[in-house]
């Protein structure tokens, strides 16, 4: 095989990874190396196939290999970063985009990727200046319009962010997670809405495109409610859920099989003599159903002096999850309880706490806010007994209205539930009785907060979670809204104003609508 050759099969080889051809990618490099065993690229382009099948390990020793034979190649650590900011090596992948900046790389993929990156690890400021360096070098890319935008409202940088995903909506109509981010960026009023695009964009939207027509509908549906027409905001969120509920093939028993087999193991005394010698009192767990509060309290939090948050992390899902060696495809499910008696709490508390501090690590404390990981409350207890843990309680009919409306991260399965409002109450309900379980288990350990006596009596419930916490106060927990650290949640624009009580009671605007998933609550004594 001449040098020719190889060039040509080099060539074909990224060609193919950008059209996604990753069977016959995969022949190219091989091929290339087995003439040329140390050809840097090959081994980058087999990274990239790994990193775009999800084998994350592969993908790091593919990089490694190809970075250990060029060392000058900004894109290699780029790409190294991104993967490494994958699995949480959030120290290592800050090395490797400070190591890509030195090398001044003029292509816009690269200063997108390591933006991206920052933008994982909380510093949007970096990232937006990256993302900026990106849409220089060619400013008709939508994509890179979509992630300034991102980092641009994480930072509060509303209007900024407004025309930046305009541009994105501009450059590419189809470009659905604009128009529904877009829309929770501002108040539709009757003179100024985007509701007639909207709805010439559904139109377009192929019948196959579930995910595409799930962001418009939301889009809608947030404007139509901002103009007071709840019915047929209702109508257009129950049209998109509904279909993406179909794809997912999802049912509520998944859930409660999940909610029976946490219980179990607990109940069966299997952990009983396990206990953990992980003696860290850094993190503050803040968790309860989505849409309950969870970020206005690690907001409140993360004001004091002494405590940084570090956002919704699956860290603890994912640290124990290794530790199972399950090889179910999902972080949590019923093989992996089965296999949680076979494991070490020590280990878990100090792989976790290793895995989530802040890249920053001057903080007393940090606030993991996943509201999911109530599923683990007693894991959390027996692998980190010095942790504290908030439970956030909201009114059940404003939580299920909530999150049917919330267009939580698509085809991460653990929101499945929120497409159909009645999966939504069904949900609540296994939620609250796993809370009067681990209540039961941990009641002078556990910290539960009203969302409504929050937001009447902020001073007095603020002392409250300080007192828990072993805070001092400090005034700037009650001015929460003027943090101008980034939030990257699906309350980023709320918790930027002062408490106010404009959610409360909202399912009330729908009148005789939401009639079934109150009967039900009802019939449960959540109502």
């Amino acid at each position: 095989m001449s040098k020719n050759d190889i060039k040509q099969l080099h060539i074909q080889a990224q060609q193919l990874v950008n059209k996604g051809r990753f069977k016959e990618a995969h022949h190219c490099c091989i091929q290339i190396l087995s003439k040329l065993p140390n050809h840097p690229d090959a081994h980058f382009l087999l990274g990239m196939i790994a990193l775009n099948m999800r084998q994350m390990s592969k993908a790091i020793g593919l990089i490694e290999v190809a970075i250990n034979n060029d060392l000058h190649n900004p894109e290699y650590y780029a790409f190294y970063a991104r993967v490494l900011s994958l699995v949480n090596r959030h120290k290592d992948a800050l090395i490797a985009v400070d190591k890509a900046l030195a090398l001044h790389s003029p292509l816009a993929v690269v200063n997108d990727t390591l933006a991206v990156v920052l933008s994982r690890l909380g510093d949007h400021e970096r990232a937006v200046t990256l993302f900026k360096k990106a849409i220089n070098k060619q400013p008709n890319n939508p994509s890179f319009h979509y992630n300034l935008a991102a980092s641009l409202k994480f930072m509060g940088e509303f209007t900024l962010a407004k025309n930046a995903y305009e541009k994105v909506i501009s450059l590419k109509s189809n470009y659905y997670q604009a128009h529904s981010a877009l829309a929770e960026l501002q108040l539709a009023t009757r003179e100024s809405n985007n509701i007639q695009r909207l709805q010439i964009e559904l139109t377009k939207v192929g019948n196959d495109n579930i995910d595409g027509k799930l962001h418009v509908c939301h889009a809608l549906a947030k404007e139509l409610e901002c103009l007071g027409e709840y019915q047929k905001a209702l109508n257009i969120l129950q049209r998109g859920n509904s279909a993406k509920k179909k794809q997912l093939n999802y049912t509520i028993d998944q859930d409660k099989s999940l909610f029976k087999g946490i219980e179990s193991i607990f109940k069966d005394k299997s952990l009983s003599n396990k206990e953990s010698d992980c003696t860290t009192d850094r993190p503050i767990f803040v968790l309860g159903m989505p849409r309950s509060g969870t970020t206005l309290v690690d907001r409140i939090l993360s004001s004091h002096s002494q405590v940084m948050s570090v956002g919704e992390s699956q860290n603890f899902a994912v640290e124990l999850k290794k530790l199972t060696r399950t090889q179910s495809s999902k972080v949590l499910d019923l093989d992996t309880i089965a296999a949680i008696k076979n494991i070490n709490f020590t280990e878990l508390g100090n792989k976790y706490t290793q895995a989530t501090q802040p890249v920053q690590d001057q903080a007393k404390y940090f606030v993991d806010k996943m509201p999911l990981n109530f599923l683990y409350i007693g894991l959390i207890k027996k692998a980190l007994p010095n942790a504290k843990i908030i439970i956030l309680d909201r009114q059940v009919m404003d939580v299920c209205l909530s999150n049917f409306r919330t267009l939580f991260a698509v085809n991460f399965s653990y929101y499945n539930y929120a497409y159909d409002l009645n999966d939504c109450a069904e949900y609540l309900s296994l939620f609250k009785n796993l809370m009067e379980f681990w209540q039961s288990i941990y009641s002078d350990e556990l910290l539960q907060i009203s969302y409504e006596k929050l937001v009447a009596e902020p001073e007095e419930q603020i002392r409250r979670l300080l007192d828990y916490c072993e805070l001092d106060w400090q005034d700037n927990c009650l001015n929460f809204h003027e943090n101008p650290s980034p939030v990257s949640t699906a309350s980023s624009v709320q918790v930027r104003q002062p408490m106010n009580a404009n959610s409360i009671g909202r399912w009330q605007r729908y009148g005789t609508e939401l009639d079934e998933i109150q009967s039900f609550l009802s019939s449960k004594g959540l109502m």
